[in-house]
């Protein structure tokens, strides 16, 4: 059968229009051709279907085992007849292809049907293949989609023509609006495969989205003058981000906060104005714990005895409650960043007894 360099042109536009490669289509047409043949066939033959990618020529084979004795069924073929068709050396046992002279209009309706739905499912899986290793490997990358649907508590985005992605509850920034057909700049959290396609997913409040920010934004940090050491948030509200220079001459702060605060309003402004707070790494623990609770000016920090990775810092007492923070969040975040507890008292307190203002320690 003759499909013609019409039909494989036509092909090869269809693979342009949808992103599949004309092997993958023709594969698809060689797989849908057999099975309609074995349906044809009542499951009796195990057929080998070729397209020439040539000419577009169609040949369809029986695969059938050479006997040496008197031949049982129609899945058999004897020596004499192998060898008739053109294969001199075969021998007991051998497959043999023996072509089908039927044209495939014959196989009616139902392979008809059959074959136009593997050629559907089989295309199908294969964009859903594409979709799936495009997206898995930019996972962990920042990436820019509009939002096309949020409504009944689902949010979509729209990340090419033929892909979208699902952006969960907990990966939303609290009181973020989601307007239809608006771009915002997400983090790739996960691509998974499923039954219905790929599952893709971003975030708006992974710490990782912070970062992509920062090295889009600051060339310092893209060209590994300044390294990010640490990155923690609450979405919305408040960062800290842990820096130090590999160059002396270069103020690791400075560079990252900008003339006039410009460069890190820039990256608030991407995070629904969420204050990001630029600190020094230090290598000395209780330094970068001093660091960390800026912008209070703490007094001195100091490591708890018998107690792991916990320090007791005090603070004047007009600075206690910026070194706590509203509702505990300064020193929480410093507590994770640095991945030590901390205390918080005032100068003023008596010996062995602590202030004990609500979120003075995390």
């Amino acid at each position: 059968m003759e499909l013609g360099v019409d039909f494989l042109g036509a092909l090869k536009q269809l693979g342009e229009e949808r992103g599949l490669s004309e092997e993958v289509i023709l594969a698809s047409i060689e797989a849908a051709l057999a099975l309609a043949y074995r349906k044809f066939r009542d499951g009796k033959f195990d057929p080998v279907v070729t397209i020439d990618r040539a000419t577009g020529s169609v040949s369809i084979f029986d695969v059938r085992r050479a006997v040496d004795a008197e031949v049982h069924s129609d899945s058999e073929i004897s020596l004499g007849e192998a060898r008739a068709l053109g294969y001199p050396d075969v021998q007991a046992g051998d497959s043999v292809k023996v072509p089908v002279l039927e044209h495939p209009k014959s196989f009616g309706r139902i392979a008809a049907q059959t074959a136009r739905q593997v050629i559907t499912q089989r295309l199908k899986d294969a964009e859903r293949e594409i979709v799936y290793n495009e997206f898995n490997d930019k996972i962990g990358d920042l990436i820019t989609a509009t939002i096309f649907k949020a409504e009944n508590d689902q949010i979509l985005v729209r990340l090419s023509e033929r892909s979208e992605a699902v952006l969960p509850r907990e990966e939303r920034i609290a009181g973020e609006v989601y307007t239809p057909g608006e771009s915002k700049k997400f983090f790739l959290l996960d691509v998974r495969q499923t039954g219905r396609g790929p599952r893709i997913v971003v975030s708006r409040t992974h710490p990782g989205l912070l970062r992509k920010l920062l090295e889009l934004e600051i060339p310092e940090i893209h060209d590994g003058t300044v390294e990010i050491k640490g990155i923690v948030r609450e979405a919305g509200a408040r960062a800290k981000v842990a820096v130090a220079s590999t160059d002396p001459a270069v103020d690791s702060v400075g560079a990252c906060v900008g003339n006039s605060g410009a460069r890190i309003r820039n990256i608030s402004a991407d995070l629904c104005d969420e204050k990001i707070d630029i600190i020094v790494w230090n290598e000395d623990p209780l330094e970068f714990i001093r660091n960390a609770l800026s912008p209070a000016r703490v007094t001195s920090v100091e490591a708890v005895e018998g107690q792991d990775r916990t320090a007791k810092v005090y603070a004047p007492a007009d600075q206690l409650s910026l070194a706590i923070g509203k509702a505990g969040q300064n020193v929480r975040l410093a507590a994770r960043l640095t991945g030590w507890k901390v205390d918080i008292n005032t100068d003023a307190a008596p010996a062995g007894k602590p202030e004990t203002e609500e979120g003075e320690r995390a």
